[in-house]
């Protein structure tokens, strides 16, 4: 997907950019392959696949959950890595509040490096684990949404992320076409944890990967007691 593709496959959505906003996308794509040469942030790295694979990938959230658009929203991204898919986000929504939560030291220097250069406003950076911020009373069930990318199998995957949603707020749930046997896998958790799926959105990006996103509705408090230590919920899932 070259540029021109990824600003016409978002003008399909009735998605457009600014000049700006392709600016900071292709600013973000230099400072990935530059930062990627001194140590690991991402296998992908040619530009076409950067841009479909990360880019509009991450985008397709802004595609199936028109929510975000919305002002004065608030969203919490588990297991950020670089960036994804948080930033994309943030640069087509500039007034969606996002916080980023990321356990590896490297890949927060580079998402705060990101964020100067690109300029956006309204970004946090945390450098910890969810399994710890989530018990935290600033964070938890604070956030409309909450979403990871490439982090965990559903049913951990749940107990890392629900925890810092609001009552009704949502759970985005990003897969390939693992998802619906992970979601069968995930549904005791989900519904511990407080979560109900709403809606599921099947779909193939342009070189015919299948993907699918879940939004699983926070209806009622998860229990106190989850998140449990780090380790535990990738070991022993619910």
């Amino acid at each position: 997907m070259n540029n021109s593709e990824f600003l016409q496959a978002l003008a399909d959505n009735d998605i457009y950019l600014s000049q700006q906003q392709e600016n900071q996308f292709e600013r973000y794509f230099e400072l990935l392959v530059e930062t990627n040469k001194l140590y690991n942030l991402t296998a992908i790295t040619e530009r076409n696949d950067v841009y479909l694979k990360h880019f509009y990938d991450s985008l397709t959230l802004a595609i199936y959950v028109r929510g975000l658009a919305r002002t004065d929203i608030s969203l919490i991204d588990v297991g950020t890595g670089a960036g994804f898919p948080s930033l994309p986000l943030k640069i087509l929504f500039p007034d969606l509040k996002i916080t980023m939560i990321e356990a590896l030291n490297k890949r927060v220097s580079f998402l705060k490096k990101v964020i100067e250069e690109l300029n956006l406003d309204g970004v946090t950076v945390i450098h910890g684990r969810a399994e710890d911020l989530a018990h935290d009373k600033n964070y938890r069930e604070k956030f409309d949404y909450a979403t990871a990318r490439a982090v965990a199998r559903t049913s951990v995957l749940a107990e890392y992320t629900l925890p810092f949603v609001r009552l009704n707020g949502d759970l985005l749930v990003m897969k390939g076409s693992a998802a619906d046997d992970e979601l069968v896998a995930g549904k005791q958790a989900l519904t511990l944890l407080g979560g109900r799926l709403e809606e599921q959105f099947d779909f193939k990006l342009f070189n015919n990967d299948p993907r699918v996103i879940q939004v699983v509705k926070k209806v009622k408090e998860t229990p106190r007691k989850y998140p449990r230590q780090a380790g535990i919920p990738s070991r022993k899932p619910l």
